[in-house]
């Protein structure tokens, strides 16, 4: 992981909105890395690089549907922004952390109370609703577990992890949401 302070701001841009979250707790964030797509190893490689939406991705790799538990929220204006942990249903196993700004104002109104009920993931609401979208990762990150990640997704120890940065755009080019997606490590209980 990097140690230079420059390694670390070249970076801190691409993890919000969590940064937000981190610094609404007086939390630093951990120490995080850019990565070109083919250096994250399997299975997080198949999980993380390419251009779908993260839901569908995961519940086929874990053959089981997903809901979200919300950790933290924020509203500014229509700037809707969460910290969650998505789970699998029953099982209740952490499959990924991260955050969320969802622009509300460029959903339909059905859309947008689903997205405020804080049950249902934001990749669940597109396909249930029909709204086209392009998924768009915007970088490839290797960071290093903390007290807080350790926790949301259930795992003892320091690890290193794989995330993406994400945006979902409109078919008219208009942001509807930025995500920072965080899986946790393989094979950990």
């Amino acid at each position: 992981m990097p140690n230079k302070p420059e390694a670390y701001l070249s970076t801190a841009g691409l993890v919000h909105p969590l940064d937000e979250f981190y610094a609404l707790a007086g939390l630093s964030l951990p120490p995080w890395q850019r990565v070109e797509g083919e250096e994250v190893p399997e299975p997080h490689r198949t999980l993380l690089v390419h251009q779908d939406d993260m839901t569908p991705t995961l519940e086929r790799f874990h053959a089981g549907t997903i809901h979200l538990r919300v950790l933290g929220r924020r509203v500014k204006g229509d700037e809707y922004f969460r910290e969650v942990v998505l789970l699998l249903n029953g099982a209740e196993k952490p499959v990924e952390f991260g955050a969320i700004k969802i622009y509300l104002d460029r959903f339909p109104a059905a859309a947008r109370e689903l997205i405020l009920a804080e049950h249902r993931p934001l990749g669940t609401i597109l396909r249930e609703c029909a709204i086209a979208h392009d998924s768009r990762p915007k970088a490839f990150l290797k960071v290093a577990s903390d007290k807080l990640i350790a926790e949301v997704l259930g795992f003892t120890g320091a690890h290193v992890l794989w995330a993406r940065r994400n945006t979902l755009m409109n078919l008219a080019g208009e942001t509807l949401a930025e995500i920072v997606e965080i899986l946790p490590p393989v094979g950990t209980k």
